[in-house]
């Protein structure tokens, strides 16, 4: 897959070098096109999750979600560290078509998992 603003070691777990290959196809153009909306980088802090990894981070006390998105390859974080930063990650997502988002004070969660409903909430 030929990435604009991304390569796909930056989705990579971080106990599994080269994961990034399994995130979804369609999750990442759909990304790219909320990146090319927003005209700011994107700094993502988590892509694809190993089960092994997912799990590790609920013993650490994360608000890891046991059925997380991220284990399927179609969620990504993506760093913010103001509000008008979140204002214009938030509406280029939107904008872009994701229908299901978290917002944290430091990072905003999207994903395109159609076996969840459309949401959008805070950490």
């Amino acid at each position: 897959m030929n990435l604009n603003y991304f390569s796909l070691s930056e989705f990579d777990c971080p106990s599994l070098d080269g994961s990034g290959v399994n995130m979804d196809s369609q999750f990442l153009t759909k990304l790219e096109s909320a990146r090319e909306i927003a005209g700011i980088p994107f700094r993502i802090t988590s892509g694809y999750r190993t089960k092994e990894y997912n799990e590790d981070l609920l013993k650490r006390g994360y608000k890891a979600s046991k059925n997380s998105s991220h284990l399927i390859g179609v969620a990504a974080d993506i760093a913010v560290s103001s509000g008008s930063e979140r204002y214009i990650v938030l509406n280029a997502l939107i904008k872009a078509g994701f229908k299901r988002i978290g917002v944290a004070k430091g990072f905003i969660h999207c994903d395109t998992d159609s076996s969840k409903p459309n949401s959008v909430w805070t950490y």
